[in-house]
């Protein structure tokens, strides 16, 4: 009889310890299910992120430059109402463009614009040759080293332009005058938007 007993506390303690087992078992299995479908969120929503990053930046703009352009009619002073940022024109206010149209067809380029953190006044001076289509200019400001310059739009009055690039990582608004009226100025941000381009990121320049 006390072997029978001791076998029944024997079979007890082992059902009781199986039964503890288990449960700390399950509780390890339920964390570490908690934690994968966590991290599989976590991966999901990450991916999510990133493909949406990688539309927004493969977002297609249309570069396709003005029909007709009437070269004389182009030169002369223009006024920067908005640009894209970039290296070469940062911190700069007040700034004109200069086009003068030389003998041998090409095109003097001058920029210039007033540094708003100095007060420097900074000048740029370049040249341009006609492009590989209408309404594109090929600008150079360093040896022989040429970048596009696309007038994307432009107003019947050659009163004002919308230039971009190759590139979707430049944008400019010109004007003749140094402000645009806000109807004039919302028309050519509905053309750069219906274009492809992401107006938020424009600079409005001080003038």
């Amino acid at each position: 009889k006390q072997v029978l007993d001791v076998m029944a506390l024997s079979t007890i303690f082992f059902v009781n310890s199986f039964d503890l087992l288990s449960s700390g078992t399950k509780y390890a299995l339920s964390i570490a299910k908690t934690r994968i479908m966590k991290n599989g969120y976590l991966l999901a929503m990450a991916t999510l992120l990133l493909a949406m990053g990688c539309n927004a930046q493969s977002r297609p703009i249309n570069t396709n430059t003005v029909s007709s352009l009437d070269l004389k009619r182009y030169m002369g002073r223009w006024y920067e109402i908005a640009r894209y940022d970039h290296s070469f024109e940062r911190n700069l206010d007040e700034c004109e463009a200069f086009y003068s149209l030389l003998p041998d067809g090409k095109i003097s380029v001058v920029n210039t614009g007033v540094n708003s953190k100095t007060g420097k006044h900074k000048s740029s001076y370049g040249k341009a040759k006609a492009g590989r289509k209408v309404g594109q200019l090929r600008v150079s400001f360093f040896w022989i080293f040429y970048s596009d310059y696309n007038i994307l739009a432009l107003g019947d009055n050659y009163d004002w332009a919308l230039v971009g690039s190759s590139s979707p990582k430049y944008l400019w608004i010109l004007s003749r005058t140094p402000h645009l009226s806000d109807a004039t100025l919302a028309h050519i941000i509905k053309i750069a938007e219906y274009r492809g381009y992401d107006t938020s990121k424009l600079i409005y320049v001080k003038q």
